[in-house]
Order: structure tokens, then C-alpha cells, then sequence
């Protein structure tokens, strides 16, 4: 089959490699119709994430037919199209149980890789280095899900691909992030980076109730998507103070949650975004939290911080005293997919959201090394690209 495979920063391939097999009665292996380059992907292109090794399949947001089934899987039939978290779950363990999908405990093989760095393992994820599992990713013609009987989402008859393939990560994602900021009737939310998980966040904030918006970003078409399609109100950071900004726009109280979907490659406008760049590219910091710092100190005291936006390990300088003596609440983590498959389907077929507003570029798979470069480089109004196996 073809599969984009990973080489090194800045350089995936797609080549052909052997089929997926099934490895375990609750495996099952999936055509894909539609897979997507998500922001996450680009910090595996980008070279930020440790334990790549040439050859790996990316992707983690896919979706497809069902072609094979192991003998434990019941849940779906040969034939069904499905969409696959992005989170691998096996649905048994202390953390599946109590709806905490992303922290399952058994579906990572290099766990104890993982827990030096963080204590604990996390999920495996697809497509996402050998540290979350070394699975391979979706990115491809075929894919095995491990964990099937869990994983796997029917999807009903009358909804296109594009209508459903964001169930898998970033319509949740940005879900959740809006989740846990608890909006409260007359809430003012701000939300830093309106990339698709951003412009996602923006539209479930205002699902939850929220009263305002505040998009935070500086692509033109980025800030004029989240205007139009998210009736957001907009700030190019390249051309205001966001910080004296959301004071004016909130009479000085400031917003009462704040949310960063920008995550470990933020950029930023002053010393401390040079400062960032300079000590991420000697190693002596792995992210750059611009966007997470400006976050919580424009937040409102007593207000929620939801952090959406991928971080892979060590942070400098944040305003903990800030974050202390405001009061802040946080809240964070990898999605919990499962959680929200058919509260959001139930949106999408009640007609509160059509997901497909988020692409910009569809491309054959074997256009996914142009796929990343203009993804990358926000070349030709690129926010979200699609990939056609």
C-alpha cells in the first residue's frame, strides 16, 4: 500500500510498504476514504518530538471502510464506515472506566519509555512516535486499529466524509478545550491560535453559551475565518497589545477563561518569543510557551486556562505567580474522543455545526509532502488539508 513515512524534519515520503495485517483478535483493519495533516503532525515534521525513526506512517486523523475484523470484534461488520480516534483505548482499564479515554493504561507498549519523562503513561496515539506506542498512522491506504471493539465509530448513512472525518481529533478537541473553561451565561472567552483546532474551540465556546469571543492570531485568513464562520471578534497580535486589548474589550476585568490552541511552537513578537526560539533550537527548551504565558496573564482573576494546544515537554518562564495569586483554575490534556462521538455527531446531524467548514485543500495521498510544506508555511490561504487515499 502507499503511506506518508516519515524521514526526518521536513522530509515525509509516500512509499510503498507492506499491508497492515491483524495482530490480535480485537484488531481491525480499515480502507481509508479520508485522512487529514493536523496541526500535531507538524510538530513531527518540524522535528520536535523525540523517537521518530525512518519509515514511521503518520496520521491520526482517518476515517474509512471496515475490510477485516479479528474474532473479538462485534461492535462493527465488514463493510461499515467508521471514523478512529485518535486516542488508542482498550475500554477496560481504571482510567477507560471512568471516561478518561487518553490516559488509558494499557494501550501504550513503550510506557515505561514514556514514564521516565512523565511519571505516567498516557494512551498510545496513532502516527505518533514510538514514546506514544510506535503505532502506525493513517496516513496510508489501509490501517490496523488495535483495540477495535473500543476504537471504532459507525457512521449513519447521509453524512459525507468531511461532515464526520474531524470527529476523530480536532472537533473534540477544541470541544473539550471549550469544556473546560465552564461557560457560564455572559462569559467572556478568549482563545489564542485559530488554526482548525482553534477555529473549532471558538465555535464549541459559543455551543456552551458563551456571550463572546475573542479570536487571538496573526494569518489574515485565519482571524477572517474565525469572524465569519465563528462570529468571533478578532486581534492580529502583530498589531495590537492583546493584553491592553482584552482590557478595553472586557471594561477591565479581563476575560473569565482564556484558552491556548497553539501550543509548543507559538511565535511571538517580543524578547521573550526570540528568547523561546533561540533556547528551543539549542535544546536548551523543548516548547515554546508564548502563547500559554500571554494566556494566563491576560486571563480574569478567578478565571479557567484551557490548554488545547500540544505540549511535548519543558516550558521556561511561566507566570505561576501570576496564575497563583489570580486564582486560576487549570485544565489541560490529550482528548478523551470517545467521551464526545455522539454528543457531536448529534450536533453535526441536528445542523448546529457542518465540520467540512474548516478545509481549505483537498489532495490526492500522493500530494502529501506539498500538503505539509504549504500546511507548514501557510502558503496559498492553507488552514486545513484533507488527503484522498
Amino acid at each position: 500500500m502507499k503511506a506518508v513515512c516519515w524521514h526526518s524534519a521536513n522530509d515525509v515520503r509516500v512509499e510503498t510498504v507492506p499491508d497492515p495485517k491483524i495482530l490480535n483478535p480485537r484488531d481491525a483493519i480499515v480502507k481509508i476514504t479520508s485522512t487529514a495533516i493536523c496541526g500535531s503532525d507538524l510538530h513531527l515534521y518540524n522535528g520536535y518530538i523525540p523517537t521518530m525513526e525512518k519509515g514511521d506512517i503518520l496520521g491520526h486523523e482517518f476515517m474509512g471502510e471496515v475490510v477485516e475484523l479479528g474474532s473479538s470484534v462485534k461492535n462493527v461488520q465488514i463493510g461499515d464506515r467508521v471514523v478512529v480516534p485518535f486516542t488508542i483505548s482498550c475500554g477496560n482499564c481504571f482510567f477507560c472506566n471512568r471516561d478518561l479515554w487518553s490516559l488509558c493504561d494499557n494501550s501504550n507498549p513503550n510506557g515505561p519509555l514514556i514514564e521516565k519523562l512523565m511519571g505516567h503513561s498516557p494512551s498510545g496515539l496513532f502516527g505518533y512516535s514510538h514514546l506514544f506506542g510506535g503505532y502506525a498512522g493513517g496516513q496510508a491506504e489501509y490501517a490496523r486499529v488495535p483495540f477495535a471493539d473500543v476504537g471504532l465509530f459507525k457512521i449513519p448513512d447521509g453524512l459525507k466524509d468531511e461532515q464526520v472525518l474531524f470527529l476523530t481529533d480536532i472537533f473534540p478537541t477544541g470541544y473539550m478545550a471549550a469544556e473546560n473553561c465552564h461557560i457560564k451565561p455572559g462569559d467572556i472567552v478568549a482563545i489564542w491560535g485559530c488554526g482548525p483546532v482553534g477555529q473549532f474551540a471558538i465555535r464549541s465556546a459559543h455551543l456552551f453559551g458563551a456571550e463572546r469571543v475573542i479570536a487571538i492570531d496573526r494569518v489574515p485568513e485565519r482571524l477572517q475565518m474565525a469572524k465569519e464562520q465563528g462570529k468571533a471578534e478578532i486581534l492580529n497580535y502583530e498589531e495590537v497589545d492583546v493584553g491592553e486589548a482584552l482590557k478595553e474589550m472586557t471594561g477591565g476585568r479581563g476575560p473569565d477563561a482564556v484558552i491556548d490552541a497553539v501550543g509548543l511552537e507559538a511565535h511571538g513578537t517580543d524578547f521573550m518569543g526570540l528568547y523561546d526560539q533561540v533556547k528551543q533550537a539549542v535544546r536548551l527548551e523543548t516548547d515554546r510557551p508564548t502563547a500559554l504565558r500571554n494566556a494566563i496573564v491576560a486571563c480574569g482573576k478567578g478565571g479557567h486556562v484551557s490548554i488545547a494546544g500540544a505540549y511535548g515537554g519543558f516550558l521556561d518562564k511561566i507566570p505561576m505567580g501570576a496564575a497563583m495569586n489570580k486564582g486560576l483554575t487549570f485544565k489541560m490534556g490529550q482528548t478523551h474522543v470517545q467521551r464526545y462521538l455522539r454528543p457531536l455527531l448529534e450536533h453535526i446531524q441536528n445542523g448546529d455545526i457542518d465540520p467540512s467548514f474548516v478545509i481549505t485543500h483537498t489532495l490526492p495521498l500522493e500530494q502529501a509532502p506539498h500538503g505539509y510544506e504549504i500546511f507548514k508555511h501557510k502558503k496559498d490561504n492553507c488552514i486545513k488539508v484533507v488527503l484522498k487515499p
